[in-house]
């Protein structure tokens, strides 16, 4: 799996690892031993060690003597490598589970071949190898199983350790810290001065848990730093699939793409030129005034932004291979997240969000780039009234949650489906608010004249025999008769 690294910074990391009196439990120095099997156990191994150990990362390294850590050279070409008829990277993959980041890369030390394999650690699930999880207890691997306490230890881990809390990046100078992240976003947005010192931005990043002092000297970035203020994410290899995308199609179907556009900035630092960007490309319309054209666009900028953010944030990190994307249409836009939603899609309006990343969304909505929680998705619903567009739909995918914003729909063409959602989320937006849907406030909804009032009853009827709504006090008149939503 590739990764972005100088020589220099890779060289340097084999010779400190060298230096180390003997392996660790996160370490594994080999001579020239190749063999695939052998190679799938220790990813397992290494990778739940590194948990164990609170390490971001473990490491093989081929082309060192194990007594003594002397560079010896070694005739492994991982590049080259084949299981069978498999390249050797490809078949690894395929049989780890779950998905881990890992990277071989081939140096050349003091006229010597060697080669690095970098393991992210083990999140979530203890990581397995053809169907068996493997640990390194001293200097020994064994599987997991055989380690009872090992393997209770692993699991109050993996359950206990947000994705903000895990490293991006270990044991780096102040200097790359800061050269790393965007410091200068951060105080912006917290409307405070930049310190005069560098000393004092490395403390005001830390005290937020952006960056932490390491152990070995230096410094280390965590997720949540590199998430939120990367410069480029692609610095940080295991968050380089986090980017937004950005996809403009033609027409309302993929085969045809116009534009696409990957925002490589931390979701803070960025997130306004990300907004900038969606909103340049969101399709619009010009109204013509007395005097002055006026552009409108097609979809309520609050809503997006809401909408935006809350797939930023209520993201699974965990699902590797996938990012947040902004999908454009010609009749609607589709914003996606990876992971599917902790809360019913159908009680979206309703019910505080459930995060995964409860620290990242605190930090968001301290930014204010964020609604407080629980009114997020209010608002967009309400706006969405506002500019008298087709109901949002809520999906959720396998493995992912999706919001479909619709263009502008006359009623007429509106198929049942349609007014029978229009109609739910009416209810819950006036439940919430301690009001109730009522043949006025539809009608209001639609931008239908009072004359038409028969046409809405026919509606409500529709949602009624959905079973999405219901009526408040089945005794009364038809003309008092309030409606709520089916939970209420």
């Amino acid at each position: 799996m590739t990764g972005i690294r100088s020589n220099d910074y890779l060289a340097g990391l084999v010779r400190e690892l060298c230096k180390l009196p003997c392996e660790t439990e996160w370490i594994e120095f080999k001579g020239s031993n190749k063999h695939p099997q052998e190679i799938g156990e220790y990813l397992s191994a290494l990778a739940n060690a590194a948990a164990l150990n609170g390490k971001a990362n473990a490491y093989m390294v081929w082309g060192i003597e194990d007594q003594t850590h002397n560079l010896v050279g070694t005739d492994f070409l991982p590049s080259a490598a084949k299981k069978g008829n498999e390249p050797l990277e490809s078949w690894l993959l395929r049989l780890l589970k779950p998905k881990i980041h890992f990277t071989f890369y081939e140096l050349q030390i003091d006229g010597k071949a060697i080669v690095l394999l970098e393991i992210g650690r083990a999140f979530r699930h203890p990581v397995r190898f053809q169907s068996e999880a493997f640990i390194r207890i001293g200097q020994v691997k064994k599987p997991l199983k055989d380690a009872p306490e090992r393997e209770r230890e692993l699991w109050r881990i993996l359950d206990q350790t947000p994705f903000e809390n895990l490293l991006a990046m270990e044991r780096i100078s102040s200097d790359e810290a800061l050269r790393l992240l965007d410091y200068s976003a951060y105080f912006d947005l917290l409307e405070q001065a930049l310190p005069s010192g560098r000393d004092g931005i490395l403390d005001a990043l830390k005290r937020d848990n952006l960056i932490r002092t390491c152990e070995a000297g230096g410094w280390d970035i965590t997720n949540l730093g590199a998430i939120l203020f990367a410069n480029k994410l692609s610095d940080f290899h295991a968050l380089k699939r986090k980017a937004l995308r950005i996809i403009l199609y033609r027409g309302m179907g993929r085969t045809s793409t116009l534009k696409e556009k990957e925002v490589i900035t931390g979701y803070a630092s960025g997130f306004s030129s990300m907004i900038a960007d969606l909103d340049n490309i969101l399709p619009s319309n010009e109204i013509i005034g007395q005097a002055l054209r006026e552009k409108v666009t097609m979809y309520p900028e609050l809503a997006v932004r809401e909408l935006v953010a809350n797939a930023l944030i209520h993201q699974d990190f965990f699902a590797s291979g996938a990012g947040p994307m902004v999908e454009i249409f010609d009749d609607r836009i589709e914003i996606t997240n990876p992971g599917e939603p902790l809360v019913d899609t159908q009680r979206f309006v309703d019910t505080p969000p459930k995060s995964r990343n409860e620290v990242l969304a605190s930090m968001m909505r301290r930014f204010r780039i964020c609604e407080e929680r629980g009114s997020g998705i209010d608002k967009v619903i309400a706006q969405v009234e506002h500019y008298q567009l087709p109901a949002p739909l809520f999906e959720r995918p396998q493995g992912f949650t999706r919001t479909v914003l619709f263009a502008h729909k006359s009623l007429a063409v509106m198929d049942r489906a349609e007014r029978v959602r229009a109609c739910y989320l009416h209810a819950c937006l006036k439940y919430v608010s301690r009001e109730f849907l009522t043949n006025t406030s539809l009608r209001q909804r639609f931008g239908v004249e009072e004359k038409n009032k028969a046409a809405v009853s026919r509606y409500i009827r529709e949602a009624v025999d959905a079973e999405v709504i219901k009526p408040f006090n089945e005794d009364a008149s038809r003309k008092l008769m309030k409606y709520v939503p089916y939970w209420a």
